[in-house]
């Protein structure tokens, strides 16, 4: 702070998170300006649910609805202190109880809305098996690509990504959605305007936070963050 001829004392200001001194007004650059302009566009923050027994051996979990562990639990918690703070219009669940806990003990169950939309991938025959055991049967078998025997193909969770996407951009304000991991990557690739199959490259762990939002404006959607996790927990594509 620094005093000017009168005594005033000038206070530093903020612009987009930084700091100003008055009397040195900041360069209104393009990169300054982008900033400011990304922080006031909508946010979706994408949470995965905390982690079941499933996700910890590995096996496939769509509509088998199983409840977390104890430590599923905790992350849940931990994710909710993450999470405080935020100005939300919205918090959108997936049906299944381990969403529905995650976001309980994130702080949200009073106001979480459940969308059937968010449910996970219906694996159907593969429910509960392991990717290995199905690659022994089927070497050439990609999930995103081929879909599961009896349950949905990329196509039918990329139509339901598609709905959430609507109703969530249709908010045009700040969106928090607890759900499972492969509809959460077809959801952002869907966001981007990417091929549901697009979601396998986009690994998430169990408690994860991501956001998905916009670069200059509505017409430009960005990943902000990816695969947040802390601590830094072991990746699973279950």
């Amino acid at each position: 702070m620094k005093e000017d001829a009168c005594g005033a004392v000038s206070r530093p200001y903020r612009i987009g998170g930084n700091s100003f001194d008055r009397d040195q007004p900041p360069d209104f650059s393009t990169t300054a300006q982008e900033e400011v302009v990304t922080e006031s566009l909508p946010v979706v923050y994408l949470a995965r649910h905390g982690e079941t027994a499933w996700s910890l051996s590995g096996q496939h979990t769509g509509r088998t609805d199983l409840p977390l562990t104890e430590h599923g639990e905790s992350q849940a918690g931990a994710l909710g202190k993450r999470l405080r703070g935020l100005t939300l219009v919205k918090v959108l669940t997936s049906p299944s109880q381990r969403a529905l806990r995650t976001a309980e003990l994130a702080g949200f169950g009073d106001v979480a809305e459940i969308d059937p939309d968010l449910a996970e991938w219906d694996y159907g025959q593969y429910d509960g098996r392991r990717t290995a055991e199905i690659l022994a049967e089927r070497p050439d078998w990609q999930l995103f690509r081929d879909g599961c025997p009896r349950g949905e193909s990329p196509a039918q969770v990329g139509a339901r990504a598609d709905r959430v996407i609507g109703r969530v951009r249709a908010v045009q304000a700040n969106v928090a959605i607890f759900s499972s991991a492969h509809i959460s990557r077809v959801l952002a690739a869907r966001w981007l305007g990417l091929e549901p199959a697009g979601g396998r490259y986009l690994l998430l762990s169990t408690a994860s936070l991501s956001e998905l939002g916009y670069e200059h404006n509505l017409a430009e959607p960005v990943i902000r963050l990816w695969n947040e996790s802390h601590p830094v927990e072991a990746v699973s594509g279950r």
